[in-house]
């Protein structure tokens, strides 16, 4: 007997406006001003708002993630994201959800040993929920694009070629040039994978590949490719290219190996100390990005860091992302990408078209409450200007 639409609405600016729980969106559903966006002259109550959520077809949702995506493509918003013209994703994974009392169908478990209040070690089985995550970030800008589920016993690269799958069809195979991943996902089958679909990785090596130690031995004594200072940062590049990977990958790769060094100031006992840290950073290339600058390739590493910091971080932090609104598998995969909209959304108006933002006035979390009071304001016939002082 509840129209679709006002749900919508309702669960939209919950996440917009940062609610914390399906009960704070029904208390806040009660003012006339919601009311009046929702064009529903009556409160939603969290039960309700679970049963909807519980009934979505997600591809609604998606639908309107790449609908964003395409207009911000289409407006150049995401030049700025682009590396010597090159737009790369990332992908990663973030859990969600952990309990050792709930559970559903698609919960993945694990084994962890907990002391009881007698001291005893006890082994119990948690519940939790995982999610590929795949985003443009850049120095100013960052686009969720979308997400998929990791199914119980499952890899997440086999989630993560899921996801890529349905980007490819939902936002075409030139949206993007390439993607940056993690070691988890430097596997021969998951680069063949990746570019029978059309595009490029650089991907993250870690641990005991032979490749990683025969480019090591190939630049020994030998002088760097590039040296340059970004932020504070001495970088020393070299480039290793033609180099076989792994026998289930028949492709070549090239080898990028950076190290760098820094200072590091900090206090004790009252005195400015400082000290000198250094890294090495090896990433592996597939034949799609041979021809590109070692720099180039850096930065794609690099830029990968993104969806950590400016992603999980900040939903996290901010937007509520570990908790589980109403524990269902397709509720609980529509408040993410509910939440992604609303984040990527928002971002976009702040950072392209608000003043006090883009000239350090103001915080993205102020620049919310300032929404909101705006919205009750406006409703009250007091309009308030969001870019005014």
């Amino acid at each position: 007997m509840i129209p679709t639409a006002p749900v919508n609405q309702a669960l939209f600016l919950g996440a917009l406006f940062r609610s914390r729980s399906h009960s704070q969106i029904s208390e806040r559903s009660q003012r006339r001003s919601w009311q009046c966006l929702m064009d529903y002259p009556y409160p939603l109550d969290h039960e309700e708002l679970g049963y909807v959520a519980e009934h979505y077809r997600l591809s609604d949702w998606r639908h309107n993630l790449v609908c964003t995506a395409k207009k911000l493509k289409a407006n150049k918003a995401l030049d700025s994201c682009k590396i010597d013209g090159l737009l790369f994703a990332s992908l990663d994974a973030n859990e969600h959800f952990a309990s050792r009392a709930r559970c559903c169908d698609q919960c993945c478990t694990r084994q962890i040993k907990i002391r009881d209040e007698h001291g005893q070690e006890q082994e119990l089985t948690e519940y939790y929920h995982r999610y590929v995550f795949a985003q443009i970030n850049g120095p100013k800008l960052n686009l969720l694009l979308d997400l998929e589920p990791i199914r119980p016993a499952e890899e997440e690269r086999q989630a993560a070629l899921r996801l890529l799958g349905r980007l490819r069809r939902n936002l075409g195979p030139r949206f993007f040039d390439g993607i940056t991943v993690d070691a988890w996902y430097s596997k021969g089958p998951f680069l063949s994978a990746v570019q029978k679909m059309g595009w490029g990785v650089v991907t993250v090596l870690k641990g005991k590949y032979e490749v990683m130690e025969e480019a090591l031995r190939l630049i020994e004594g030998k002088p760097p490719d590039m040296a340059f200072k970004q932020d504070s940062r001495q970088v020393q590049l070299w480039k290793v290219d033609d180099l076989d990977f792994t026998d289930s990958y028949s492709g070549k790769i090239s080898v990028v190996i950076a190290r760098e060094q820094w200072e590091k100031a900090y206090y004790r006992g009252g005195k400015k100390c400082r000290k000198q840290l250094s890294s090495q950073w090896i990433w592996g290339v597939t034949e799609e990005f041979a021809g590109y600058g070692v720099k180039t390739i850096w930065c794609a590493g690099h830029r990968r860091w993104g969806i950590e910091n400016k992603a999980f971080r900040e939903l996290t932090k901010e937007y509520h992302l570990e908790h589980c609104f109403h524990h269902h598998p397709v509720a609980m995969l529509a408040q993410m990408l509910i939440l992604m909209l609303a984040f990527n959304m928002f971002n976009a108006y702040a950072i392209l078209q608000n003043h006090l933002w883009r000239e350090g006035k103001t915080t993205l979390c102020a620049l919310t409450e300032k929404m909101l009071l705006h919205l009750e304001l406006d409703f009250l016939g007091v309009p308030v200007p969001l870019d005014s002082s």
